[in-house]
């Protein structure tokens, strides 16, 4: 296992995250503290979750049952110290929490504090803003992007006030370094000037999503990656499980995400299906897991700092991790090159 610095700290996460977002939907406790068990034995230090969480589905009645999980994990087993947590505040739109307000001073302040709480523990290595308040082109929402009724003054008082909460959470000891999650380049780069002109926290790291099949960040926001040092969190790097093939055929397995999530977010469209069909028969080809093959993809990239795996079963958790020791031949990236020319964005 390899080890990435978040940003300009020296906190040192390793390069594969263990996710945990069906923890508490589609995992039980027991099965949640197995992962960690396994993951941390594997090397793994680094833990990404959200106020928000479980995902599959979304539900009010299971809102923050997986930092739960965590914080029950940290209560048994007392290794709070050997993990980099990394949790995330809801931006607008989710009524039962806060009444959907999103990301302020005001309601940074409760969620952290709420967070702690289920986390058992007194800090946050890594606080997140988990989607911008003033809209943004994530979760397939590039096809009706509109920033242009957007409020300048108002999104970078927004800002302001985030960083200035933030601040005021790292004096205190509860924050160790501030993240932002689906966030836009001209967004990351307005957080860094404003801190870096006011002396509030920088940003360390930006999760956005990142796979063979969506590869938006290898353009600016790479360039922004390189020059400012934000690495890159990916998030689905296997496309909600599409990339391991499970999909294919209009398949859906049993407790599957594809069985609960209908479209998997948008992605699960007919549109992705070719370019699946011939990653995987690169993978056959030459002898690779396709899930493991889709993974070491992404660690190739020089603006990765941790790619964010989940699994909802062990043989997942086993057959994700072993992309570490995977080294993709020059043959199959020029053929993952390939496909990717004829098929730019196909989710």
């Amino acid at each position: 296992m390899k080890y990435n610095h978040l940003g300009r700290t020296d906190i040192a996460v390793s390069e594969i995250c263990l996710g945990t977002m069906t923890w508490g939907s589609q995992n039980t406790e027991a099965e949640a503290h197995e992962q960690m068990d396994y993951a941390v034995e594997k090397g793994v230090n680094f833990v990404d979750t959200a106020e928000l969480y479980p995902t599959t589905p979304l539900s009010v009645e299971t809102q923050g049952r997986t930092e739960e999980y965590i914080g029950s994990w940290f209560a048994k087993t007392g290794r709070r110290r050997d993990i980099v947590l990394a949790t995330k505040v809801a931006g607008k739109g989710r009524d039962y929490l806060r009444n959907g307000q999103g990301a302020d001073a005001a309601n940074i302040r409760a969620a952290v504090d709420a967070s702690l709480k289920r986390l058992k523990t007194d800090y946050i290595d890594l606080y997140q803003v988990h989607w911008p308040n003033r809209g943004h082109f994530h979760f397939r929402q590039s096809w009706h992007y509109n920033p242009f009724t957007q409020d300048r003054e108002k999104a970078i008082a927004n800002i302001t006030d985030i960083l200035e909460i933030m601040g005021e959470l790292v004096r205190a000891g509860k924050v160790r370094a501030v993240g932002l999650s689906n966030e836009t380049t001209w967004g990351i780069q307005k957080y860094l000037s404003v801190a870096e002109k006011t002396g509030l926290p920088r940003i360390a790291s930006t999760q956005n999503e990142y796979n063979l099949l969506y590869r938006h960040f290898d353009l600016d926001l790479a360039e922004l990656s390189h020059y400012e040092d934000v690495g890159l969190l990916a998030y689905s790097p296997l496309a909600g499980g599409i990339l391991s093939g499970k999909y294919v055929g209009g398949e859906r397995p049993v407790g599957s995400r594809g069985s609960i999530n209908h479209d998997i977010g948008g992605r699960l469209q007919p549109l992705q299906e070719p370019a699946v069909l011939a990653y995987l028969e690169i993978a056959t080809r030459h002898g690779l897991d396709p899930s493991a093959m889709a993974l070491a993809y992404c660690l190739t990239k020089p603006f990765m700092a941790s790619v964010i795996i989940g699994a909802t079963s062990m043989p997942q958790l086993k057959a994700d991790l072993s992309a570490v020791v995977l080294e993709l031949s020059a043959d199959v990236l020029a053929e993952i090159a390939r496909v990717h020319r004829l098929h730019p964005m196909p989710i």
